[in-house]
């Protein structure tokens, strides 16, 4: 069953964007890494009471999580017809500097009519993709709006199911968006940082709602970009938009690639997806990827991203809108479940050193030990009251949660400049 398809670069390794960030930040979608692994973080058990609420603030329509660094976060949410982008302070939840636009979208299936898109925090510039695909860039700290794109209009591209939903990425200079022009070969589009133009667009395809990830350089120094499209993953060069190599995933119909790629130990891939497309796990040399297998069987994520640790990965098989949902720990390698809870629900996971964060849909949050043996609770706590679709963010010891109408920030483990301070 194993298939090679050639590849020419180097080691498939995950590597981090060109940010400035410090630790704990959380920049961008998943974090630092883009794979929910949090940086510099411990996590401490809450009281039974739950995690303290250090503030909460009530919020538009959408489900973009939210980007944070240093001392404030940027929310992108929907307020009746406008779409609006707010940098935060993170220790008081007050507005530093807001922007809005007119925005008329109506998802074709679900109810959810605000943004998707988890801004992106990158050279001291704010990037946030609305869903009718408006790009736009602030100054950090002033929040002066230095260039806006209407990149559906620019390059002939569909809205989709749910609308835009994949959050752009910046590397040397260059904010990369999976587009999804289709006819005007205008799959991936390159923009100046700067200035907003456009660099370079390739491929046609549609957009998926899956965000690119950056790969290590190959033998030369050249950088590697991985892109999901709507029914193919894409290696791209960053500098020319060149296609290294391109692969099919995905399936025609009613379905859905959201959940990012993620990289294991010693050069393994894994993607996932529901709705019949399942998962595929890799072996990445420096000549070819050879799939080592694909199948529905082992873990099917609808757009919650397992997180790594060291071999196994950590994360929710299944769909939030069609039960069950079942906790679990994969060995890829090994093709097996090591442990699974049924019936757990759906949510998101993230990862601070050896435990795990989970926020589950129904509003309830998790805190459990990353341990490949078996599933260790060490506390549970009801945070949120209504759905919570949007992707937690993980910064200083603070987490922030959001619904369909309340963010909340918790205080939820140490500060990162703490845990370093202690030799953590």
């Amino acid at each position: 069953m194993s298939r090679s398809i050639p590849f020419t670069a180097g080691l498939f390794a995950i590597a981090l964007a060109p940010l400035l960030s410090i630790a704990g930040d959380w920049p961008q979608i998943l974090g630092p890494q883009r794979n929910g692994v949090a940086s510099d973080e411990q996590l401490a058990v809450w009281p039974a009471t739950g995690p303290t609420i250090l503030w909460s603030r009530p919020v538009g329509s959408g489900y973009a999580g939210l980007a944070t660094t240093a001392d404030r976060a940027i929310l992108h949410h929907r307020i009746e017809d406008q779409e609006v982008v707010e940098a935060l302070d993170l220790t008081s939840g007050e507005t530093i500097w807001r922007d809005q636009y007119p925005c008329s979208f109506r998802p074709q299936v679900g109810g959810g009519d605000g943004p998707l898109a988890v801004p992106t925090i990158a050279e001291d510039r704010v990037i946030t993709f609305g869903s009718q695909g408006v790009l736009s860039c602030y100054d950090l700290r002033t929040g002066e709006l230095s260039w806006r794109r209407g990149t559906h209009d620019d390059f002939d591209a569909r809205e989709g199911y749910f609308g835009a939903g994949s959050s752009p990425i910046v590397v040397d200079g260059k904010v990369i968006v999976n587009v999804g022009g289709f006819r005007t070969d205008a799959s991936v589009v390159a923009f100046s940082l700067k200035t907003g133009e456009t660099l370079w667009h390739t491929f046609n395809d549609h957009a998926s709602y899956a965000s690119p990830v950056l790969l290590s350089p190959d033998a030369a120094g050249r950088a590697r970009l991985l892109v999901l499209t709507r029914l193919n993953a894409l290696v791209l060069d960053p500098a020319d938009g060149s296609i290294l190599q391109e692969f099919p995933y995905g399936a025609r119909g009613p379905t859905v690639t959201a959940a990012n790629p993620v990289q294991l130990d010693a050069g393994r891939l894994f993607l996932t997806a529901s709705y019949g497309i399942g998962a595929i796990h890799a072996e990445v040399t420096e000549r070819e990827i050879k799939q080592l297998w694909q199948g529905d069987d082992l873990f099917s994520s609808q757009y919650c991203t397992p997180v790594p640790a060291g071999d196994v990965l950590f994360g929710i098989d299944g769909r939030q809108d069609v039960p069950p949902a079942d906790l679990k720990c994969i060995d890829p390698n090994g093709r097996r479940v090591l442990w699974q809870v049924p019936g757990f629900g759906y949510g998101s996971v993230i990862r601070a050193g050896d435990r795990l964060l989970i926020l589950k849909t129904n509003g309830k949050l998790v805190l459990a030990t990353a341990n490949r043996e078996r599933y260790d609770p060490l506390a549970e706590a009801k945070v949120l009251d209504g759905t919570a679709r949007a992707l937690p963010a993980l910064s200083n010891g603070r987490l922030l949660v959001r619904d369909d109408s309340i963010l909340k920030c918790l205080r939820v483990g140490a500060s990162a400049s703490a845990a370093k301070s202690n030799g953590e």
